[in-house]
């Protein structure tokens, strides 16, 4: 036997009993059946690319994650009683998430054009603190021109802390942000991709979009900074998305949540100084974050009730619809016992594996009676809305790295008012849409079908 031969030899039986040490770490964890199997397929069958991939993207929350990072303080402050709660409330308080609060208001952005208006006005008229959370800072007109109205607002004295993700703004460079640190504001990157590569977390991103000025008023919903998402002035290919301004007891969630994402990016802490509730309006609302730092899925488990309980009707809206298995089974039950299902995607999306992987899950929806609408144009917005008396608009897209993967966030109103402008906006966006998806080719077929089976490592 020749040393090259000894040397395959021991490679081949470390890279086997490495496969097990992983198959068993992966079976320990809580995942989707679908997720299971696909890692173990790529694990067992090409252990030399799948292994390296596993450590890099294969992160999936664990307790350790929840410990290490800094506790979501939720202040459990003008909280209807339990027994005036929706179920679906009532089951998120099984998660340790406060209960819906009293006394906000909402004011929705209905255009990029809005919200560019409204993310300008908050900036200018921050009197103490500017929190900035997103998921892309883009280096682009729209994003200099953001940097350069916090800068100015910085150099005047505003608090300002910036928190970008390390994957979604990774090609945002430091020197574009100087400004910023030479104004005296603070920037960090969350879980920045080159940074311990191996430890699973590259897959764990955190997706949360928030702007929160003076602690008493956020900008959230699912727009990044990019000249795609918002502008002054209208363009040929904006993306149609919903981003929202709230005031009132449940901005102080928002603040929460930015606290403990920026404290675990920096190691650095600080206080919340606005303790005052202000009552605002009349809106019934409720924050929901999802996560490596929250227990279990809330988010998941919040959407898959809803699709169980529908009464009348559930409409979603989504950029990237790859549920898992029971989930796509959950609404494709609900579509058939008479739900008024409807789904909106965008004919295209800008992820061409993700709409290959929707087509077989959107087929079954429609031949059991769910009706699918395909916007011609990009839509990031991510809602859902329940029997008209719960609309879910934020962070989290219908795909298992949004529910099962990814930080994210949305703000549940269970106010008339809030569902029916939420149901206008969508309404709109149905009437310029095709209907229905076509059977496709065999070979299409067959494509989907792959890509399905590897949808849960997307």
């Amino acid at each position: 036997m020749t040393h090259f031969d000894i040397i395959l030899h021991i490679l081949i039986i470390a890279g086997f009993v490495l496969a097990i040490i992983v198959a068993s770490n992966i079976l320990r964890q809580r995942r989707t059946p679908a997720g299971t199997i696909a890692w173990l397929l790529a694990i067992f069958l090409i252990p030399y690319l799948g292994i390296p991939l596993y450590f890099i993207f294969g992160g999936r929350k664990t307790r350790k994650d929840a410990e290490k990072k800094s506790n979501i303080h939720l202040p459990k402050t003008n909280i209807i009683p339990i027994k005036n709660a929706n179920m679906l409330d009532s089951l998120l308080r099984t998660y340790n998430i406060p209960g819906a609060t009293t006394g906000n208001k909402i004011e929705l952005c209905h255009t990029g054009e809005e919200a560019y208006n409204q993310l300008i006005k908050l900036i200018e008229e921050a009197e103490k603190s500017i929190l900035l959370l997103t998921f892309i800072l883009a280096e682009d007109k729209i994003g200099t021109e953001i940097i350069e109205k916090i800068a100015k607002r910085a150099m005047e004295g505003i608090t300002v802390r910036i928190l970008l993700d390390g994957l979604g703004s990774m090609h945002t460079k430091r020197a574009f942000l100087q400004p910023i640190t030479d104004a005296g504001g603070e920037i960090s990157f969350f879980n920045p991709v080159f940074k311990s590569p191996f430890h699973g977390r590259a897959n764990l991103r955190n997706h949360r979009k928030m702007l929160i000025v003076d602690e008493k008023r956020v900008m959230a919903g699912g727009t990044n900074i990019a000249i795609e998402y918002i502008g002054p002035t209208p363009i040929k290919d904006r993306w149609k998305d919903l981003s929202f301004i709230l005031e009132g007891p449940a901005v102080k969630h928002y603040s929460s949540i930015f606290v403990s994402d920026w404290e675990y990016a920096t190691g650095k802490n600080f206080e919340l100084t606005e303790n005052s509730f202000e009552m605002k309006g009349k809106s019934v609302v409720q924050i929901v974050p999802s996560g490596p730092d929250v227990p279990k899925d809330p988010m998941y488990d919040m959407i898959l009730t809803a699709t169980f309980t529908a009464r009348k009707s559930l409409w979603i809206i989504t950029p990237y619809f790859v549920p898992d298995e029971a989930l796509a089974q959950a609404l494709t039950l609900a579509a058939q016992r008479g739900i008024e299902l409807k789904i909106l995607v965008p004919e295209k999306s800008n992820h061409r594996l993700t709409d290959l992987a929707r087509g077989t899950y959107l087929r079954d929806i429609q031949q059991a009676g769910g009706q699918i609408f395909l916007y011609p144009k990009m839509v990031h917005a991510k809602i859902m809305i329940v029997d008209s008396e719960l609309a879910s608009i934020g962070s989290a897209n219908m795909d298992m790295r949004s529910l099962f993967l990814n930080y994210e966030i949305s703000m549940l109103t269970y106010s008339k008012q809030n569902i029916i402008d939420t149901e206008k906006w969508i309404v709109k966006l149905m009437t310029d849409s095709k209907i229905g998806v076509r059977e496709v080719s065999e070979l299409r077929n067959t494509a989907e079908g792959v890509v399905r089976i590897i949808a849960p490592l997307l």
